[in-house]
């Protein structure tokens, strides 16, 4: 820490022996959101496996300079991920919105998808670490009277199933998420045709089935597929 490794490249004549004032609040702001935006990139691509030494690299700097902006990996998470859960529950409040109830809980399940298969650490945070979880739990509480309203209200509208539940929405994201992980390497966009397949199960009855957005894997990707597995399985 006390070498030019953990300088900041904006950072020049810091010297963690030398008492000197810290550098101007503009410099460290312009470090602070450009360790952000690499944290962004990094955390969403490999997940909370990621070191803060990934996210130096990515962003130009010196570890060192990470650190005094961030005293560790939960902090910085903790920072980056407020935006990120505080988008989810606008995403269900948006849903909730729409005057037609079918078109809200579509949406909510569309847009709740495309935000957690693109974002590994926001998933793992919201599935199951330790990292973020009072975020994590103030999101679910925020949301899941939010969720509840959406499949009551396409309930009372004769739109899903009657034993359809909101703890069942979360679960299904997840379910695609998880679909994403294992096609990304050959389909990225293969969750799409799930989201498809799941929306047609939730109506009581209907005449017709929805066009599938995606083709169907070939034996060779789905082979390649749970060959390669995702990232975290590896």
């Amino acid at each position: 820490m006390g070498t030019l490794e953990g300088m900041s490249i904006d950072e020049p004549g810091e010297d963690c022996g030398a008492v000197t004032p810290r550098p101007l609040r503009r410099d460290a702001e312009r470090n602070r959101q450009r360790i952000l935006c690499a944290a962004s990139e990094v955390l969403a691509e490999r997940g909370l496996d990621a070191t803060l030494d990934d996210v130096a690299h990515k962003a130009g700097v010196g570890v060192g300079t990470v650190y005094r902006r961030f005293p560790g990996k939960e902090a910085l998470i903790g920072a980056l991920f407020d935006d990120r859960l505080s988008s989810l529950v606008a995403i269900g409040e948006r849903a909730l919105a729409e005057p037609d109830p079918w078109t809200g809980l579509v949406s909510y399940l569309e847009a709740a998808a495309e935000l957690l298969t693109a974002d590994r650490a926001l998933r793992q945070i919201l599935m199951f670490t330790a990292f973020g979880r009072d975020q994590a739990a103030r999101a679910r509480a925020q949301l899941q009277p939010v969720v509840t309203r959406l499949v009551s209200r396409a309930q009372d509208a004769g739109c899903v199933r009657a034993d359809l539940r909101a703890t069942d929405v979360p679960f299904a994201v997840f379910m695609l998420a998880a679909a994403a992980d294992y096609a990304r390497p050959v389909r990225p966009a293969t969750w799409r045709r799930y989201l498809a397949l799941l929306l047609d199960s939730l109506p009581p009855a209907r005449s017709a089935t929805t066009p599938l957005p995606e083709p169907p894997l070939s034996p060779a990707e789905m082979q390649s597929a749970m060959q390669c597995g995702p990232v975290y399985l590896r």
